[in-house]
């Protein structure tokens, strides 16, 4: 017993020490190269040249050195030598090491190969004129029906979405048709339902889990935040775990079920897709584009759009919505409003509106918050208007304050006023109940009006 105690002991120290070695030896490589280029500056200033040769020298010294320690002395060197001819060689391995660091500690976060949903080809909606008017729910339901007769691979589960259909009725009928082990009720413990999904989409299954309203992910949102968003950044692309989470929200009337917490969520779960359906054809769309990725996503449908009519597209199950591209939905001059999800039919109305009063306003739906306008559609738009205005269900400082900060930063939207930007918010508290309860909450048509008139004044 003591023999394999012994053996066992030798074997792990052994273990550890050719892992950290492993560990160990490219770095201790920078160290040599940095050191040689550091040491190798062409310094005329004596005391210049003395402080560089012991950032060399205190570099090599390092018994364990780290990447940071390697990048640092680098910088240190080239901020007292600024010739550019004596210490380029010195700036030039130091941007092959960010290239090489940053494929090290920041790749991956995302899919990046043929199976991301980034590279799923967009296929539009063919809608003939003389289509067929439906509800929403029930265009989620012929959908939900294709997709489980040609899929064998995906199941749905959550709360009250089995035997009675989900509570907007979009799979009505469809777990008898399945059955139970493929469409099936669970209890009420979101942070479950995300461990269930997880399991399901690392062993090869196409979960839909549904949380039954958007208010509630937060019961959610450490599971996903650490197992699901994670999970292809941590292993490198080695893993992933495409689930979709379906729920709902946005607008209706009620304290706990019509929320739009989209900051947490934009914050929380960077690795997941996160889309933002105006309409249930649109979320069919995102659906038929995530289905056919290797990447996790939360699709939040519109909890006050399943009884809106809408026109059933003859490709049902071929559609895709690409993801990070906004649409202009609406074609203006004078001002550029920018939004996503049911507040865009608000919009839509105070947009007529303001026609009578001769305002002509640009309408963006982003169709998706994560990704996020990758072409830059919104700067586009605001280089003919010169005038943004965001609009938002979240309360102020969540994903109004985050897509003002990836036009005015990323895009250099700055460049473009003639007036000065603005974001219209929910109140800062829960939704109050009922309808006046709505419209005193969010963001109203009236608010949308005075917001631009005071803006066109300017």
């Amino acid at each position: 017993m003591i023999s394999i105690e012994n053996e066992a002991r030798d074997f792990v120290r052994d273990s550890k020490n050719r892992a950290w070695e492993k560990f160990q030896s490219p770095i201790k490589e920078q160290v040599k190269k940095a050191a040689e280029v550091i040491a190798a500056m062409n310094v005329t200033d004596m005391e210049i040249y003395h402080q560089v040769q012991q950032i060399a020298n205190n570099l090599t010294a390092i018994r364990e050195p780290l990447r940071r320690d390697v990048m640092q002395s680098l910088c240190l060197a080239t901020e007292l030598v600024t010739d550019a001819s004596s210490n380029e060689e010195v700036r030039n391995y130091y941007q092959q090491l960010v290239a090489q660091n940053k494929d090290l500690f920041n790749s991956h976060l995302y899919n990046q190969g043929i199976k991301s949903a980034m590279r799923v080809t967009e296929v539009k909606p063919w809608i003939s004129f003389d289509a067929e008017q439906l509800n929403g729910y029930e265009i989620l339901n012929k959908y939900w029906d294709n997709l489980f007769a040609s899929n064998p691979l995906v199941v749905a589960f959550g709360e009250d979405l089995g035997f009675i259909g989900d509570v907007n009725q979009g799979f009505a009928g469809l777990q008898k048709k399945y059955g139970e082990e493929r469409i099936f009720d669970v209890g009420i413990r979101e942070a479950t339902i995300a461990g269930q999904a997880i399991g399901m989409a690392v062993r090869g299954l196409r979960p839909i889990a549904e949380i039954q309203y958007l208010d509630y992910l937060l019961y959610a949102i450490q599971t996903l935040s650490d197992d699901v968003a994670t999970l292809h950044y941590r292993t490198k692309g080695q893993q992933s775990c495409p689930l979709i989470i379906r729920t709902r929200g946005h607008r209706l009337e009620g304290v706990w079920h019509s929320g739009s917490p989209m900051g947490m969520i934009l914050n929380a779960l960077r690795g997941m897709y996160v889309c933002v359906p105006r309409n249930m054809v649109q979320a069919v769309g995102m659906y038929n584009t995530l289905l056919q990725s290797n990447d996790p996503g939360i699709v939040i449908e519109c909890l006050n759009g399943y009884r809106l009519k809408e026109k059933m597209p003859a490709n049902l199950m071929e559609f895709t919505v690409p993801l990070g591209v906004a649409e202009t939905i609406k074609q203006g001059t004078d001002i550029t409003i920018v939004s996503y999800g049911s507040t865009l039919r608000i919009i839509s109305e105070a947009a007529e509106r303001l026609e009578k009063q001769n305002v002509s306003c640009e309408i963006i739906d982003v169709q998706t918050l994560l990704p996020f306008d990758i072409h830059h559609n919104i700067v586009n738009s605001l280089k003919k208007t010169n005038r943004i205005l965001f609009v938002d269900e979240d309360v102020p400082g969540g994903a109004a304050a985050y897509m003002f900060n990836k036009v005015m930063e990323e895009q250099g939207g700055y460049k473009w006023f003639d007036a000065a930007p603005r974001t219209l918010t929910a109140q800062a508290h829960r939704p109050a109940y009922g309808s006046d309860g709505d419209y005193f909450s969010k963001p109203n048509v009236e608010d949308v009006i005075r917001v631009v008139n005071e803006m066109m004044a300017e």
